[in-house]
């Protein structure tokens, strides 16, 4: 591949990561607003919902996927890579 296409990639990666950071932001927000009732759980909601979202981050396997859903864009081949 071209070094113009492993870069759109690279970025394509990057927006995957981001909408997944955002997503977790929302979660947290409503949690944080709507679910608890008091200090403490707002506490807990917070921090556990980021603790969670970094042990069952996806994967580089599911980010290809969604890279190839959301952007129709293939990973680089390995051949390519090792060059």
């Amino acid at each position: 591949m071209t070094e113009n296409t492993d870069n759109k990639y690279a970025l394509y990666r990057k927006k995957v990561w981001a909408i997944y950071a955002l997503m977790v932001v929302v979660l947290i927000i409503i949690l944080v607003t709507i679910v608890a009732q008091d200090d403490e759980e707002k506490l807990f909601y917070s921090l556990m919902t980021v603790a969670a979202s970094y042990v069952l981050r996806p994967s580089d396997r599911v980010i290809s996927k969604a890279v190839l859903r959301i952007f129709g864009a293939s990973p680089p081949a390995e051949s390519d890579l090792n060059k």
